[in-house]
């Protein structure tokens, strides 16, 4: 009676007929197992199989966007299957082996929920909105990917499925470095694979600002473009202009009206972030006039950190920013505009009389309250014209404008208390979503950030009702992960870093809680990981595969080592060669030794190491002082190998000379350990006259001499 209702119902378009969900709390184990991420909040299985194949209809109905759900199915299923559908318009004579996508405007239900029967003798997807149904149709075709079996066969269910949180974002940094519109067009596609919604996009920062605005041209023509840090973006001349290569790129506007359109396709919102009032330094270099300083930056930086740089409070930095936030809002549809906020030093403000001044103008006691300012200035200014701000956990300290909504990186405390305030929040918290830390802590890592890996398995235990915020939930809006691109470079590397980790923050901002199950998700990765093959997706497969520690006389990558201390260990990309793979260097910049414990030093040994130079491109303030190197006995420095402690008198010096010219990595001649008896520690420091550029091991071997 179940079939005979479901094609009397589905396929003639009277009353609902649907199978009961059966579904257990406390476990990934309610329903039937199938491959599927995001976890649906309900399965139900009915018994047997929907075949797929060439003389599978495909029906739409509810107008254009019922049609473009389906054709996006279509697209998908041909990209990865090879199978060609047939298309109908129109459910009229629909015949058995169908699939019907059913949209519903008036029918309500949960937002962005959509219900998937699939019976043997054919299949429905019905949603009352747009996006409900596409993500009936990314949920359709992940069942039509379990296996590479050929006749597809999907199993027969029935799903009634609804997001957790109405935010499930990414964020992408264009800035540090750029990406293509038609990659940015890729990364929109794996979101939405994934059924996340909202792409945050950082578009201006001290490195650059990388969206057009006509009114001020220079923005683009002078702030979208810098040299690159180091001896070979020095050396790598442009004949045109006689100088270093220029580095960058920007998105015109109708670059950013085709990325949005190509987004608002597969139920993806784009928030725009321009960051104020830091993060200013390109904009600064663009307009000088822009800036508090009376010698100001004249050429975009490359350095990554934290730049002193602030934009003044003058009458005409406000309307410059209004003339570009009515740009943004032109572009961008969405509710929210991101106004950063975020890392303001007021170094400059405190120095500034002409700052001072003006803050006496305006009534504010502190540069403080002057950021607060410019937040709720310009937030008022948003709400005026029908947007929302969002900015960093930093706007609560200077005062947020109502209706804004704050973004907490640091921690979750900045959520709770703007919730407590009445204010909108996003959990985003370092590290566990900041995907620019390498998940995996082998050698093949890319480059990024972190001592210490942040797993797959991390960012899928992040609870965002955990403590105090469970009853705060109306406020909490939902996730964000991001990847800062500082060390980022290329489109593969910005891939890897980002997948898996936001396929689990997929499932953690979408999937009911009572639902998520480590090995249970970690058990459909394998299926998840096949269809990334697919469609061409470079990810990362730490998850599934275990690093394993060279022994004694193998070779040791940096990342292999221990740092001797955890001040700022990143995971840093060469600058050489300019085009080709580059070596990556695990390495605390603030305190550059390396620890292989536990050597048998009961006889000589060989030891032979393999060095880089890396530039040193870091704002870290105060802290470069406190940097201890080591005094060199040459004038081209040494690595010096220590026993037990990082001091005293080396058990033997490697020479830098035959490095020095060398932009890329130099395998330095070999040299020998004396026996000591036992086992220790080797600790390996470089000597060096400067910190720029700094010397950074790749890999030592060791070997009976």
């Amino acid at each position: 009676m179940l079939v005979a209702c479901f094609f009397a119902v589905c396929l003639g378009g009277g009353t609902r007929c649907a199978a009961a969900a059966v579904t257990a709390p406390g476990a990934a184990a309610a329903g039937p197992q199938v491959s599927l991420i995001p976890q649906p909040r309900e399965v139900a299985a009915v018994g047997g199989f929907f075949t797929l194949s060439a003389a599978t209809s495909l029906v739409a109905m509810g107008g254009p966007e019922a049609q473009r759900c389906a054709a996006y199915f279509a697209t998908m299923l041909r990209r990865s299957r090879g199978l060609e559908l047939k298309r109908q318009t129109t459910a009229r004579g629909m015949a058995a082996g169908s699939i019907l996508f059913d949209l519903r405007p008036g029918e309500g239900g949960a937002e962005e929920g959509y219900r998937l029967e699939v019976r043997p003798q054919g299949v429905v997807v019905r949603a009352a909105q747009p996006a409900g149904l596409f993500y009936g149709a990314v949920t359709l075709w992940q069942l039509s990917t379990l296996s590479n079996a050929r006749p597809i066969l999907i199993p027969a269910l029935h799903i009634d499925d609804a997001p957790r949180f109405r935010w499930r974002g990414l964020m992408l940094d264009s800035v540090r470095h750029f990406q293509s519109p038609e990659f940015i067009m890729r990364y929109i596609d794996w979101m939405a694979l994934h059924k996340l919604n909202m792409f945050g996009w950082h578009l201006t920062d001290d490195q650059g600002w990388r969206l057009q605005i006509p009114k001020y041209p220079r923005l683009t023509t002078i702030g979208a473009w810098r040299v690159p840090a180091g001896a070979a973006a020095q050396h790598d001349i442009d004949p045109a202009t006689g100088r270093p290569r220029l580095y960058g790129g920007f998105y015109s506007q109708e670059d950013v009206r085709r990325i949005i359109a190509h987004a608002a396709a597969r139920g993806v919102t784009i928030v725009p972030e321009i960051d104020i009032p830091g993060h200013a330094t390109a904009a600064i270099v663009a307009y000088p006039s822009l800036g508090v300083q009376t010698d100001p930056p004249r050429e975009v930086p490359s350095d990554w950190g934290v730049y002193p740089n602030l934009l003044n409070a003058e009458g005409s930095t406000f309307r410059f920013l209004e003339d570009v936030l009515d740009e943004v809002m032109a572009l961008f549809p969405g509710e929210f505009i991101h106004l950063g906020g975020d890392e303001a030093v007021k170094d400059q403000w405190k120095a500034s009389e002409r700052v001072q001044v003006r803050m006496r103008e305006l009534g504010v006691p502190d540069e403080e309250a002057l950021q607060g300012y410019f937040m709720q200035r310009l937030g008022r200014y948003l709400q005026q014209h029908g947007r929302r701000m969002i900015g960093w956990d930093e706007i609560l300290e200077g005062g947020v404008p109502p209706g804004a909504a704050v973004m907490s990186w640091r921690g979750v405390a900045g959520a709770l208390s703007a919730a407590v305030a009445g204010h909108d929040t996003v959990l985003s918290p370092e590290p566990t979503l900041y995907l620019d830390y390498r998940q995996g802590p082998g050698s093949r890592e890319p480059p990024g950030r972190g001592a210490h890996p942040v797993t797959v398995e991390d960012v899928y235990r992040i609870e965002p009702l955990a403590g105090a915020l469970a009853g705060q939930a109306p406020r909490v809006l939902g996730v964000q992960a991001n990847l800062w691109t500082e060390h980022v470079r290329l489109p593969e590397q910005a891939e890897y870093m980002s997948w898996p980790r936001a396929a689990a923050l997929a499932e953690v901002a979408w999937s009911p809680p009572q639902l998520r199950n480590w090995d249970n998700f970690k058990a459909r990765l394998p299926a998840q990981f096949a269809r990334y093959r697919k469609l061409g997706l470079h990810y990362s497969n730490t998850v599934l595969e275990p690093t394993l520690t060279p022994t004694t006389y193998q070779r040791h990558m940096s990342q292999d080592l221990l740092t001797c201390t955890a001040k700022l260990v990143l995971n840093l990309e060469d600058d050489a060669p300019l085009s080709g793979p580059r070596a990556v260097f695990l390495v605390d910049i603030e305190n550059p030794c390396w620890r292989m414990p536990q050597v048998d030093l009961g006889r000589p040994l060989q030891l032979t190491a393999a060095v880089g130079q890396v530039p040193f491109n870091f704002q870290i303030g105060a802290d470069r002082d406190s940097i201890h190197l080591q005094p060199p006995h040459s004038a081209a420095g040494e690595l010096n190998v220590y026993a037990d402690s990082c001091e005293g008198e080396p058990l033997a010096r490697l020479p830098l000379a035959p490095a020095t010219a060398n932009e890329a990595v130099t395998v330095l001649p070999p040299v020998r350990l004396a026996a000591l008896g036992g086992s220790h520690d080797l600790c390996l420091r470089f000597a060096q006259h400067g910190l720029d550029p700094l010397w950074v091991l790749d890999w030592l071997q060791l070997a009976p001499q």
